[in-house]
């Protein structure tokens, strides 16, 4: 059978694009940029703006929710 993409996992992460697909990226938003902000520093704020790669132990599950990674 193929295998059907989990559209909600599609939506939230990124993959990076190279030749090689062993050098590939699974990239995130940081979490907690919707609302409360003002009272962070200008720091903080500046971090959040950029994506984070996905943490090793969730890999194996991403893949499998994304069969094209």
């Amino acid at each position: 059978m193929k295998l059907k993409t989990h559209k909600t996992t599609a939506k939230k992460i990124r993959i990076t694009k190279t030749k090689k697909r062993k050098n590939r990226k699974l990239m995130t938003k940081t979490a907690g940029q919707n609302h409360f902000n003002a009272r962070e520093s200008g720091n903080v704020t500046r971090h959040k703006r950029r994506g984070q790669v996905v943490a090793k132990a969730d890999l194996r599950n991403i893949s499998r929710q994304l069969p094209y990674s």
